[in-house]
């Protein structure tokens, strides 16, 4: 098979747990299409398949063919349709709701309080048909279509309960005759078939609100982009166009207050751009030419030019979309196994509710027919699917949205499910636990400070023609001068350092190797000052005229400020740290002592890393890995979770499960709070969606009858199901509220 593509569809039409399964069935039942997975908490289907095979027009007719609609449209303008779409479809359920409940209340009134007014049922059946055959019409359509494909869901449910009531209702008030004459009263339940109507539009309507809720996050990621932007011409001219026109190397003006439309590289101009968003941080950053810019943060107080780069699906905003999008899509494991049982749900329901039905009529008495329609309407109203079907996703799709607003992004629901379990992490140092940018930590001049100034000036010409790591960390400790001097001569040694002759001096910028090459001679209290920064991990190089030492430098990787707290908080969650590092012993023991880390292993390759993290995994250890580097991706994808620095690599992202944003690791302790957050609202959520349908099926179908001569009314059982499904969606909402302080993880 040749190119695989993976896309979100927003699917519409659905209502139900089981409608999303049905919809997930038909699009895996597709030649080409790999996986499929319907998510109903945020109606979107995302798809796995092979456009040589199946198109996604293919795939919105076989999703058609069932009742729903796939909307396969990509543009911006078709965005903001589909947003306005969606508004159409609230504002369409509150205006039936709305309609619904004002053509039920008379009847809840009537039936309770006024039977005995003149044609009572002639008045209940007028006002109860527009609330089934116009207000409630999509649920009798839909469960029609699925029938006519041998399928059934909630909707099915609704229309069997409230169309055998309502039937059998009418032929009540149509034929009072059949049973009076055999000596019994013909009852009506009117009420039941409306009620039962407008409790699940109402339910619908509170889930639409809720699950929309849930959405907040992309929609607020969305709206960081500018929908205009500034461009400049080569002529100097400037016009406003749509940021959709935008293509890497035009040049555009970004004015102060302004939000950056694309990604890109400040060409001329400065100033400090709040990074917020992106990145977590909430101190503005000082940009100058040659800075990078990121779509959806926000300009300050200068106006700068510079050249977009990414456009379009390609920035860095795009694509935390777009994972957050395929992660609130996703399911976890606990959802499969719930999408199976709502699967066989709605048959099983359908049976019992013909056993029950069977039962009254053998053992009902007098009033058999009666006891068992009420009996088999109950149990077909009660036993809606939709918390069942709820508890996974919202929780799920809340928990991502949670994770974004604080810089964790979370690319599927498994990882999302499986973090509160980790007992191992093992974390790269170059990066991740450091700075990953080396920097020059202390400086000692041997030189009177008049003459410093004009070394100074020297050390940063020579280590400007110099391309080595080290040469940058020289350059960034000094304030930055224009009054460069060219050297005569200039030759970099691997290995060893630079030499270079100016006005009949020779300069060394180097380490020891180059120094003994060259017969210079340390002196000796010089000598010790190396001695202890190369036993605190320290690279040092030192500056040399004319065999002359001037100044030595120490340069280490800067770790992280938080990088301490944040290993210690894991520790005290009792999840065992590991550093792995291919840098040498020395370096590796002096950052693992000053992070308080007694695990770690250095000069590992990059297999060696993976290698380890399966020997945990015999162990029975549930393994993350947190890296940044293109050599970490093959333990990334080994791990149970993969956590990447979101400053790192572009593959370690990728095949990254989690994305910390800032680098900060702080956010992992907060990331494993975060899931043990989320794993127990699902479990609270299952928990009273399983408890209601045990305790309310068995008391729809009449069990407590014999004992206390009770029967559940089929108006009360709607009640019931719609409060369920709201109480589910709140209950995920709760999680908004949570503060993820990481310290709290092992509360």
């Amino acid at each position: 098979m040749g190119t695989i593509l993976k896309k979100s569809f927003p699917v519409t039409g659905m209502s139900c747990a089981s409608c999303a399964l049905s919809a997930e069935n038909q699009l895996k039942e597709q030649k080409g299409v790999l996986k499929a997975s319907v998510n109903i908490a945020n109606s979107m289907a995302l798809v796995e398949f092979s456009p040589e095979d199946v198109t996604a027009t293919d795939l919105r007719v076989a999703i058609l063919s069932i009742g729903f609609d796939l909307l396969i449209n990509e543009e911006e303008e078709e965005a903001e349709h589909l947003e306005d779409l969606h508004q159409q479809q609230y504002k369409s359920l509150l205006r039936n709701t709305a309609w619904a409940s004002a053509f039920s209340l008379p009847v809840v009134i009537i039936a309770m309080f006024l039977m005995n007014i003149p044609n009572v049922n002639w008045i209940m059946l007028v006002l109860t048909t527009p609330v089934l055959l116009i207000f409630g019409r999509r649920f009798f359509v839909n469960a029609f279509k699925l029938a006519l494909l041998r399928k059934a869901n909630m909707d099915t449910l609704v229309a069997l309960s409230t169309g055998i009531a309502y039937l059998f209702s009418l032929f009540n008030t149509l034929y009072p005759e059949f049973w009076h004459s055999r000596g019994v009263h013909p009852h009506v339940y009117f009420e039941a078939s409306a009620v039962v109507i407008s409790f699940i539009l109402l339910g619908k309507l509170l889930e639409e609100r809720a699950n929309s809720n849930t959405s907040s996050a992309i929609k607020k990621l969305i709206g960081l982009q500018p929908k205009t932007v500034t461009i400049l011409y080569d002529n100097g001219d400037e016009a406003s166009i749509p940021v959709s026109q935008v293509k890497p190397g035009d040049r555009l003006l970004v004015k102060p207050g302004d939000k950056i439309p694309v990604d890109g590289e400040i060409t001329s101009g400065s100033s400090f751009i709040d990074e917020s968003t992106i990145t977590g941080e909430s101190l503005p950053i000082e940009k100058e030419i040659g800075a990078k810019v990121f779509a959806g943060t926000q300009n300050q107080k200068g106006s700068f030019a510079f050249t977009a780069q990414k456009v379009g699906n390609e920035t860095i905003l795009a694509q935390i979309i777009k994972m957050v999008q395929q992660a609130q899509g996703s399911k976890a494991p606990v959802q499969k196994l719930v999408d199976k049982i709502a699967g066989i749900f709605v048959p099983t329901i359908i049976i019992i509710s013909l056993l029950s039905f069977s039962l009254w009529m053998i053992f009902g008495g007098d009033n058999a027919l009666t006891q068992a329609l009420l009996a088999m309407v109950t149990v077909l109203v009660i036993a809606c699917p939709c918390a069942l079907g709820l508890a996974t996703p919202t929780a799920i799709m809340v928990g991502m949205g949670k994770g974004a607003e604080n810089g964790i992004l979370i690319k599927d629901a498994e990882s999302l499910e499986l973090a509160h379990k980790i007992n191992a992490i093992i974390l790269d140092k170059t990066g991740t636990i450091t700075e990953g940018k080396p920097e020059i930590t202390d400086i000692v001049w041997l030189v009177p400070e008049p003459k410093r100034t004009e070394l100074t000036q020297l050390l940063l010409s020579i280590e400007s023609q110099s391309e080595h790591p080290l040469a940058e960390a020289v350059i960034n400790a000094f304030d930055k001068t224009d009054s460069f001097v060219h050297a005569d001569k200039f030759e970099s040694i691997t290995g060893k350092g630079v030499v270079a002759t100016y006005q009949d001096n020779v300069y060394l910028v180097g380490n020891n190797k180059l120094l003994e090459d060259f017969s210079v001679d340390i002196p000796e209290s010089d000598r010790k000052q190396i001695d202890l920064w190369q036993e605190d991990a320290k690279t040092v190089i030192a500056f040399v005229c004319n065999k002359e030492l001037m100044a030595i430098f120490a340069i280490a990787d800067k770790i992280k400020d938080t990088s301490t707290q944040a290993i210690r908080e894991l520790q005290e969650q009792g999840i065992e740290v590991f550093m792995l590092t291919g840098d040498n012993v020395q370096t590796a023991k002096a950052v693992a002592h000053r992070v308080d880390l007694n695990n770690f292993k250095a000069e590992v390759m990059p297999s060696d890393k993976a290698d380890f993290i399966k020997e945990l995994q015999h162990q029975g250890k549930v393994v993350a890995m947190v890296g940044d580097g293109i050599n970490d991706s093959h333990a990334l994808a080994q791990a149970d979770v993969s956590i990447a620095m979101g400053k790192g690599s572009d593959i370690a992202i990728d095949v990254a499960k989690m994305t910390i944003i800032s680098s900060d690791l702080l956010l992992i302790p907060k990331a494993i709070k975060l899931s043990r957050l989320t794993v127990r609202t699902i479990h609270q959520n299952l928990f009273w969606a399983f408890i209601y349908n045990l305790i309310g099926i068995p008391i729809a179908a009449g069990i407590l009858y014999p004992i206390w001569g009770f029967m559940l009314n089929p108006m009360i059982a709607g009640a019931a199901m719609a409060f369920s499904s709201v109480s589910v969606v709140s209950n995920s909402l709760r999680l908004k509220t949570k503060r993820l302080r990481s310290n709290e993880g092992t509360k």
